[in-house]
């Protein structure tokens, strides 16, 4: 990173983009189960249903996919004034944002450590951030 480049994004803001995300998807997990179930005619979904469970990872992946490919900003991302970024500055391809989601899986492993893996990172990045070829911009 050289000086004309914006500064990333503290890992403290990035915690707060994610919980703000993490309570729209919540909302967006329940419209999206009530809507299941009415056209189930009320009948509950089964628990472990696997339909169900692919159902949930995609509309995730659309969340995120959506919003990183399109201006970079999920709602979250936006109110903590947050942008994600292909290393050039430009916005993610879909093949990006589908390496950072698939590799932001590997925070769960060992838990945090690829998130907090950016203090010790040379340029503050996070695994998932590296291996996608992205950043987390903060605007100004």
């Amino acid at each position: 990173m050289n000086r004309t480049d914006p500064a990333l994004a503290s890992l403290p803001r990035r915690a707060a983009a994610i919980f703000y995300d993490l309570l729209l998807f919540a909302g967006l997990v329940m419209a999206l189960t009530l809507v299941l179930v009415l056209l189930r005619g009320g009948e509950a979904i089964p628990p472990a249903s696997w339909w169900y469970d692919i159902l949930l990872l995609a509309a995730n992946f659309l969340f995120f996919g959506v919003s990183w490919t399109r201006g970079g900003q999920t709602l979250g991302a936006r109110a903590w004034r947050l942008r994600v970024t292909a290393t050039n500055g430009n916005d993610l391809s879909w093949r990006q944002a589908a390496l950072r989601y698939l590799s932001a899986w590997l925070l769960l492993l060992p838990p945090g450590l690829g998130f907090i893996w950016a203090w010790w990172d040379p340029d503050g990045l996070c695994w998932h951030d590296r291996l996608s070829g992205s950043r987390v911009i903060r605007m100004t």
